[in-house]
């Protein structure tokens, strides 16, 4: 299959009263660029997290969330910290010795001094383990995202190739009577223009025209540089470098073919053809 640079998952779990909550998203881009938005007690992780994604994605502008939240639903009975409780007091005396006048401490600011009621904290080594396990779930699920992007642009793909075949298909039996017609009209005008002139001359010109405008080649190379297109659509894997390049070609040989073009029908067939080369090229900017 191939991929699509387009992909969104996210996962959570709860750890210690606590929930981590990951979320990865990315868009196309030319490299891989892995930014982060997390928190400063989860920062720590960024590293392995970046080598989890790298080794998951080879393309694409992601961005990966990480944030440690508290369990707002925790039920779990919380007991002030008593030797905390008993420092406080202490200094407090200390400040009310210098300073008589000052209010004494409460019971709601003792409860919010730093420390006196201090949820369960989690180590940093269980932390990493807990959060590049949740990591690798989201992952997998991000990964199978882009592969399904992936499975559709591959299916307009194959679509628009077979509509060129289709063109290119149209165009070749008309390319005789076309020049033939081409090489009428040039001999009547070159006889026209010389006035009854040489006519061994008349044909050498002719013949010169017929294999300037001669589109043989490029028809060839376009129906190679399709074939090659779906054989690398189907083999899959990374293959957004290798299909840019292939339309680049493609764009190059239809352009050729308009630029020779002597009729309506070739200049119309050249011009659809550019249409979904372009179209084609749109989606491969969005292939991993």
């Amino acid at each position: 299959m191939i991929h699509s640079m387009t992909g969104y998952a996210s996962a959570h779990r709860n750890i210690a009263g606590a929930v981590i909550h990951l979320e990865v998203k990315s868009v196309n881009s030319r490299y891989l660029d892995i930014s982060f938005r997390s928190g400063e007690d989860v920062r720590f992780l960024e590293m392995p997290l970046r080598e989890r994604i790298a080794a998951a994605v080879s393309r694409g502008k992601v961005e990966c969330r990480v944030n440690l939240l508290a369990q707002t639903t925790a039920t779990h009975a919380r007991e002030p910290n008593r030797a905390m409780i008993a420092e406080l007091a202490g200094m407090e005396r200390v400040v009310r010795e210098l300073l008589p006048s000052v209010a004494p401490l409460g019971v709601a600011e003792v409860l919010r001094w730093p420390g006196v009621l201090a949820d369960e904290t989690i180590d940093q080594a269980t932390l990493q383990t807990e959060c590049l396990a949740l990591a690798d779930i989201a992952l997998v699920e991000f990964v199978a995202s882009r592969e399904r992007e992936g499975g559709k642009l591959a299916e307009v793909l194959l679509e628009r190739a077979q509509r060129m075949r289709a063109h290119i298909a149209d165009l070749a039996p008309l390319l005789p009577r076309v020049l033939d017609d081409y090489a009428t009209r040039l001999a009547t005008k070159l006889r026209e223009a010389l006035a009854g002139g040489d006519e061994e001359r008349i044909r050498q010109e002719v013949g010169l025209f017929a294999t300037r405008i001669d589109v043989a080649e490029e028809i060839a190379r376009l129906a190679t540089h399709l074939t090659e297109t779906e054989r690398v659509i189907k083999k899959g894997g990374a293959v957004g470098k290798r299909l840019d390049f292939l339309m680049q070609e493609l764009n190059r040989e239809a352009n050729t073919l308009a630029s020779k073009s002597v009729s309506a029908e070739t200049t119309a067939i050249a011009l659809e053809l550019k249409l979904l080369i372009e179209q084609m090229r749109e989606q491969v900017q969005n292939l991993e």
